[in-house]
């Protein structure tokens, strides 16, 4: 994983914990190995190492799975915790844990895993671990909720933060643009956040959104009487951000004869209540966005010219998604912090479906990424994402799956793949005994690979469903609940 990172394995068996061990150095990881009792007094002393996650297997004391899990938790709660040889759903079902204890159980290890199942696990882990850090980062500077759209590492987003950087304690315009669901609320409030008017209010306004009659009634305000149905006085967005900042969102669907008064206010900072004539004087800031190409609309006439250099001033352009693919595996992270810290459940992404998710045309942009991860955290509540449990248009990738094979070992054949040559050991073998568990196995990863559908397992296995059903049946293997 990462330099002076570590696993702890905390299992009695002590065969089992050996096994694991070996395949963990096989996949070049460090780990430390040991038995219930005394896992805390070695992690103790090993103090310069990252602790990644914590495999918890079987213990001879009778301490239940809830104390441990406890236990745990309260030694380093930043840290995943997969269970080894142990269901989930049945083990923490019933059992009553803090949600954010459950949530660092990530995933159940299977005996014998499959290759990609545990390269999946410690991708998952290491996800974990990295989130658990920007959350605790993030929480001790700022509302997490200002930032999620703008975390990322590419050069595009980069260079979007340190534009905000530049101008956010300069009292100028800002005319943010951008392709829908990139984010551009969230650039202006973080530009409000950081500004010297940060104290003071911050009044969005959808220009697009309010009818072309009343939309200088709502940014002005209107007298009492001014028209049918003004019954009393109202002050304007104008005279609501007084002091702080305007966000004039879709500016560039606002009406050319409300682009003249608003040209006005920029210019000679007042303006009039609808059914006035008294000039009031104006201290906001502006900063607008649209997902429109200005310039076309100025040659078009449907926008001006002026208007135009008044708000551009220090333009800022949005990314969109598909421009940043690689920030997706930790807008991903954002998300998901953000709905578990609004108590709106929680889900995990594996790292194939976090793949397949790289390879989709965003048209939706962040937004459509956060409708898909509360999507899936309904659909599977605190469970593991894999592409089968994506909805069909995100499925970019076929899932395949590998077996691993320890070097060396004295024990049955494993089947690698069906051109492999299987080795009878010296020793002979039960072939009976052998087959049944051969068949049992593939039939078990067969199951998990299609996500607990029987007709998919059995097509997989290129044998009849009433066969699989009959062969589940006789082996007491159960669909994934």
């Amino acid at each position: 994983m990462w330099e002076n990172s570590k696993l702890i394995i905390i299992d009695d068996d002590i065969e089992r914990r050996r096994s694991l061990d070996i395949i963990l150095e096989f996949l070049g990881e460090s780990t430390i190995v040991s038995g219930d009792f005394e896992w805390q007094e070695k992690v103790d002393m090993d103090e310069d190492s990252k602790f990644i996650a914590v495999v918890v297997g079987h213990c001879r004391r009778q301490s239940s799975l809830e104390s441990r899990l406890r236990q745990i938790a309260k030694w380093n709660d930043g840290v995943a915790i997969i269970l080894l040889g142990q269901s989930i759903n049945g083990d923490l079902e019933g059992i009553d844990l803090d949600l954010e204890i459950k949530q660092q159980v990530i995933a159940t290890l299977d005996t014998l895993p499959t290759y990609n199942k545990l390269i999946d696990i410690l991708h998952r882990a290491q996800c974990f671990y990295e989130a658990k850090l920007i959350s605790k980062r993030q929480s001790t500077r700022r509302p997490p909720h200002l930032f999620r759209s703008l975390v990322g590492n590419s050069c595009s987003i980069q260079s979007v933060r340190e534009m905000m950087t530049q101008v956010a304690d300069k009292d100028v315009t800002v005319l943010v643009t951008g392709e829908s669901g990139t984010g551009k609320e969230v650039v202006a409030r973080n530009l409000h956040y950081h500004s010297t008017r940060c104290n003071g209010p911050f009044v969005p306004v959808n220009c697009g959104a309010i009818p072309a009659e009343l939309l200088e009634s709502e940014l002005f305000g209107h007298e009492k009487g001014a028209f049918t149905g003004a019954i009393s006085a109202r002050a304007g967005r104008f005279e609501m951000a007084e002091g702080g900042t305007l966000f004039l969102d879709e500016i560039g669907d606002m009406p050319l004869n409300m682009q003249v008064k608003i040209l006005r206010v920029l210019q000679e900072k007042c303006y009039e209540r609808v059914g006035s004539n008294k000039s009031q004087k104006t201290n906001v800031r502006i900063i607008a966005a649209t997902h429109r190409h200005l310039e076309n609309m100025i040659e078009e006439g449907s926008f001006r010219e002026d208007l135009y250099y008044r708000l551009n001033v220090f333009p800022i352009e949005m990314p969109s998604l598909n421009e940043r693919r690689e920030d997706i595996p930790v807008l991903l992270n954002e998300i998901l912090a953000r709905l578990e810290n609004e108590k709106r459940g929680s889900v995990r992404f594996n790292s194939t479906s976090i793949m397949s998710l790289c390879q989709h045309l965003w048209s939706g942009n962040v937004r459509e990424l956060a409708n898909l991860v509360e999507r899936m955290a309904i659909m599977y509540p605190y469970g593991v994402i894999g592409v089968n449990d994506l909805p069909a248009k995100y499925r970019h990738i076929d899932v395949t799956d590998e077996t691993i094979v320890l070097p060396e070992e004295e024990s049955m054949p494993s089947v690698v793949n069906m051109n492999s040559t299987a080795l009878l050991p010296d020793s002979g073998i039960d072939l009976k005994e052998y087959l049944t568990s051969l068949e049992q196995d593939l039939i078990q990863q067969a199951l998990d690979n299609s996500g607990g559908v029987v007709a998919r397992a059995a097509e997989r296995l290129m044998i009849r469903r009433t066969t699989l059903v009959e062969k589940m049946r006789k082996y007491g293997l159960q669909r994934i609940q």
